[in-house]
């Protein structure tokens, strides 16, 4: 009887495996040389293949950089692939040191976000940083926070850029009566002023465009269609950029009242002048949103647009508890 290797241990011959190549092993030649696969070579063909894919789930999960090579001849074809694991992305650079305080912020940080929204990227880095150890005498924290990204394309997203897929979905513009399909590469998750948005190239519009995660109706799809991973470098300080250029062009003059939650909250990003402040923002729509949650607290000057959508919204709240009253 074949000796069975725990799956742990064959997880860890496949990632020795893949760093010593540079070229890449084929599923294949993973099956019939990699020890944990080898002893099984009389299980039937579709429990391997399960199993495989089991074990590239689970490395890319705990944040290993596994590369998918495709198939010169026919990228859609995974049986040519070739799969490897990028020395240079799979250990820090030799000149990079921690302090056991500085890896236990570091740890910490990563520890704060769920693991649902954590990238493959940031998955990576806090593995490097655990395979390092820490030595700490006390925790520096009793307890950690969580953080997450509520919009239900988010995890979508962050996987067709990790994997370099085109996809599709639903987006509704606010005015428009009816979502429009968009088709995207998408490059880069952002977080601008608290809200998710994605950045990429608009294949119809042959552009780029960033969209906000919340007008994004019904599911992500993702396409067998893919891009160029390369585009994706320096991709979120693009999109950064550009929203802080739309910000700036935009400014709203308000009067807020001092100590009042909207004076916490707007005053963090505004500007002072001579009749209240200055404040930046991207999209009329959502900054009349949050200016109207604030009630009495705020009353914005200009510009005349977004004071009319401000005052619909209020007007639209009086409304709706003048029939609750009655």
């Amino acid at each position: 009887m074949a000796e069975r290797i725990p799956a742990e241990e064959r997880l860890m011959n496949l990632v020795v495996a893949l760093v010593a190549t540079e070229i890449g092993l084929t599923k294949q030649q993973i099956l019939d040389s990699v020890s944990g696969y080898r002893q099984r070579a009389g299980a039937r063909s579709d429990a391997l293949d399960k199993m495989f894919e089991r074990d590239k789930d689970d490395l890319r999960a705990l944040g290993v950089p596994l590369e998918t090579i495709p198939s010169s001849t026919d990228p859609n074809d995974l049986r040519d692939a070739r799969y490897r694991i990028p020395k240079s992305e799979y250990h820090l650079p030799e000149d990079i040191s921690f302090s056991p305080s500085e890896l236990a912020v570091l740890s910490l940080a990563g520890e704060v976000w769920s693991s649902g929204s954590l990238s493959a990227e940031a998955r990576s880095g806090l593995r490097k940083i655990r395979a390092l150890g820490i030595d700490v005498d006390e925790p520096i924290l009793g307890f950690a926070p969580r953080l997450t990204a509520h919009e239900p394309a988010f995890a979508p997203l962050q996987s067709a850029i990790e994997a370099s897929r085109v996809v599709t979905f639903a987006y509704l513009k606010p005015g428009e009566e009816r979502a429009r399909r968009r088709r995207l590469a998408p490059l880069a998750l952002v977080e601008y002023e608290g809200r998710w948005h994605v950045y990429g190239r608009d294949l119809d519009a042959d552009a780029d465009r960033t969209f906000l995660l919340s007008r994004i109706t019904g599911d992500v799809e993702t396409t067998a269609e893919t891009f160029d991973r390369s585009a994706r470098e320096g991709a979120g300080e693009r999109a950064l950029s550009g929203l802080e250029e739309v910000a700036a062009r935009q400014r709203a003059l308000v009067e807020v009242t001092p100590g009042s939650e909207g004076a916490l909250r707007l005053l963090r990003r505004a500007e002072p002048a001579v009749q209240g402040y200055r404040v930046p923002y991207v999209d009329r729509h959502i900054f009349a949103d949050e200016l109207a949650s604030y009630g009495p607290e705020v009353r914005v000057v200009e510009p005349a647009d977004l004071r009319e959508a401000v005052i619909e919204r209020l007007r639209a709240v009086a409304a709706l508890h003048e029939g609750e009253a009655r």
